[in-house]
């Protein structure tokens, strides 16, 4: 398993520390005891288990936030039966605040999510 402290990466994934969750963002209700941080369109998604953390999302879909409760760790786990990305811990302590970034990439359009 990594650990993470300040910066690490999970796939598509860049989780980071940050000092607060900004302003603009609203708290979201965990579905069957999980948040999931990064949707695949495949289903392998990215999730992190939701006892003793808050998950902030806004109005940019690439962005979202997790603030430890009453925890000092969250682990992030891929779904996928196959060539699957290895968990990652993110430690720190009640109160951290850990920003969560989807990797983007620039096409014609405009800039979209990568897509696997």
């Amino acid at each position: 398993m990594k650990i993470v402290q300040k910066i690490g990466f999970q796939g598509d994934l860049m989780i980071r520390r940050v000092d607060i969750v900004p302003d603009g963002y609203e708290e979201r209700d965990a579905q069957d005891g999980q948040h999931v941080v990064a949707h695949s369109e495949t289903g392998h998604h990215h999730t992190v288990n939701a006892c003793g953390l808050k998950l902030f999302e806004g109005s940019d879909p690439m962005v979202a936030y997790l603030r430890l409760e009453t925890v000092e760790y969250v682990d992030f786990v891929h779904h996928r039966p196959f060539d699957t990305h290895e968990p990652v811990r993110a430690l720190g302590k009640p109160g951290d605040v850990f920003e969560i970034r989807r990797q983007r990439e620039y096409t014609p359009q405009g800039w979209r999510r990568v897509e696997d």
